[in-house]
């Protein structure tokens, strides 16, 4: 089977699928250039309300190809990161659903989600000291900002592997689930997350990851979004809300 990136839409969740079985889903470099135009693709899809990313059968992801870093490290290093950025900027939620080995550039796509769900037995590391490469400064921030810079010396300075108890620990993931229970309970979280309003995840997307210019913009679309009256008058009418804003095509 050829290294790829496979992905389907279905009940508002895009799920797009890490493949690389021999290399135990190992990023090719064709594979990080694949990712931000499909990105960009699930993005302007209406029907998409959800991005979950996850690799074949038990394994996550293993990281960049290494393969790929006998040429030129910063090119491969720069397609790895221009991914990341593509996954971060994903104007809906994104939830990495995440079973057995997530390391190095599966680290970085992990901790470029939203959130992270793992299954019990996962392991985490990021890898860099390994290698002797220098982590990007863009993906070295985002890694403090999740697990606090501690942690985030811990792993790049050692490279040693997490289980999923230290993870969660950390704040690296949000739930581990036991063995055989992760697809049930992400198909489940990504259904309530689909139920609810765009705009309240869309302006709290932009605010949680730091944006501090878009107050009035954000205040612009709740007057005109309609969502506030159809939350409160289903709330009153007892019944499921019908939220109609959307992420406007990006032009």
């Amino acid at each position: 089977m050829e290294p790829r990136l496979d992905h389907q839409v279905g009940n508002a969740v895009a799920t797009v699928v890490i493949r690389n079985p021999a290399k135990r889903n190992a990023m090719t470099a064709q594979m990080w250039r694949a990712l931000p135009p499909l990105l960009d693709t699930l993005a302007a899809d209406p029907a998409v309300r959800v991005l979950v990313l996850t690799g074949e059968g038990g394994t996550f992801c293993a990281g960049a190809d290494i393969s790929t870093l006998r040429g030129s490290p910063a090119e491969a290093q720069s397609l790895a990161v221009a991914a990341e950025e593509a996954l971060a900027a994903f104007p809906k939620p994104t939830l990495a659903a995440v079973r057995g080995h997530c390391v190095g550039g599966g680290s970085q796509l992990a901790a470029a989600c939203d959130l992270r769900f793992a299954e019990e037995g996962a392991l985490f590391g990021v890898t860099p000291a390994k290698l002797g490469i220098v982590y990007p400064a863009a993906s070295t921030r985002r890694l403090v900002s999740l697990v606090g810079p501690a942690a985030t010396k811990y792993l790049l300075f050692s490279g040693e592997l997490i289980d999923t108890e230290r993870a969660l620990r950390t704040g690296l993931v949000d739930e581990v689930l036991p063995e055989g229970e992760l697809d049930k309970r992400v198909a489940e979280f990504t259904r309530i997350l689909a139920a609810r309003s765009q705009l309240t995840q869309a302006a709290a997307k932009e605010f949680a990851n730091g944006r501090a210019d878009r107050d009035a913009h954000w205040a612009e679309q709740a007057r005109g979004s309609g969502d506030t009256a159809e939350g409160v008058a289903a709330f009153l009418e007892r019944r499921e809300p019908r939220f109609t804003w959307a992420i406007p095509p990006r032009g």
